[in-house]
């Protein structure tokens, strides 16, 4: 009896094992970076280092039918960030729901031209203008290959907030990458909520350690004439594999009785193992339209991933 009874614990025990490793596994990573930061001399910012701390958690497991399922959930300085939830179907694409990510539709190729850390427009001024997103709270999405073209489907049921108001917000991306080596073209169209038409065409080209990008975007704004077109270029060199620069430009029509936005930046990185070292220097001239209003920015920044 005592020998039946231990064969079938052991029995159990075994079959909890083998259950558990079908059920996935989670995993904790974190990042932290020192930051010591410079912006235009017009401007009050008080101590000009900070740091600031990130954790993300992250898991995945596989289903009987062989689908994955995976979720993350990001935080930064303790506070909420970004959340995902996928299911990959293998040669049927990925669905998902993600939350402060832009995982799917326009918002994933808002802006594709390459750069070693910051895009030319980020942190001179308080307004991304000429950017074309939508709302990425509970945003429902699909990513697949359909016909040797990349697919990309974005919904977010009432929206939430911003220029969407209350309207839902839909998009969808097109891209395709048969044509040369190296060449990707993409277009992509969405409606931020009832109020904003979102468009937005892009090129990238990568030859060996070079990659460029031109892209253009368009906002048109409901019932007025502050629409706002854009006109993005710029490009990124992998010097060796540790140090890699880039460099662009970012204009934006701001319509009429406007003068045009134009940002211009340089940004490098180094890595070393877990360490990356990048230095942003971006500045923007007419910001909103408005001629003579200019700022910049500048920042080294020590990173470390864990």
């Amino acid at each position: 009896m005592k020998n039946i009874t231990k064969l079938g614990l052991t029995a159990l025990a075994g079959s909890l094992v083998a259950s558990s490793a079908f059920a996935g596994a989670m995993s904790v990573s974190g990042s932290a970076k020192i930051t010591h930061a410079a912006q235009d001399e017009t401007e009050v910012t008080g101590n000009s280092f900070s740091n600031s701390k990130g954790l993300s958690f992250s898991g995945s497991g596989e289903l009987d039918n062989g689908y994955t399922v995976s979720t993350t959930y990001s935080m930064t300085n303790s506070a909420f960030s970004s959340s995902q939830v996928t299911i990959d179907m293998g040669d049927t694409g990925t669905v998902g729901l993600w939350n402060g990510a832009n995982g799917a539709g326009i918002n994933k190729v808002s802006d594709v031209v390459p750069t070693a850390g910051e895009q030319v427009w980020d942190d001179s001024d308080t307004d991304d203008n000429g950017v074309p997103t939508h709302d990425n709270k509970n945003m429902i999405g699909y990513n697949g290959t359909l016909a040797g073209f990349g697919v990309s489907l974005a919904y977010v049921n009432g929206g939430a907030s911003g220029a969407g108001g209350a309207a839902s917000d839909s998009s969808w991306a097109v891209s395709y990458d048969g044509l040369m080596d190296g060449l990707t073209l993409g277009f992509a169209q969405g409606e931020n909520g009832a109020t904003q038409d979102l468009a937005t065409l892009y090129a990238t080209y990568t030859a060996g350690s070079i990659t460029v990008g031109y892209q253009i975007s368009d906002i048109d704004n409901t019932g007025t004439t502050a629409d706002e077109e854009t006109n993005h270029i710029g490009a990124s060199i992998a010097v060796n594999e540790n140090l890699s620069v880039s460099a662009g430009r970012h204009e934006v029509d701001m319509g009429a009785g406007k003068v045009d936005e134009e940002s211009t930046g340089f940004s490098a990185s180094y890595t070393m193992g877990s360490t990356t070292v990048g230095f942003v220097a971006n500045s923007t001239e007419n910001v909103a339209g408005t001629a003579g209003s200019d700022d910049s920015y500048r920042e080294i920044a020590v990173s470390f991933a864990f």
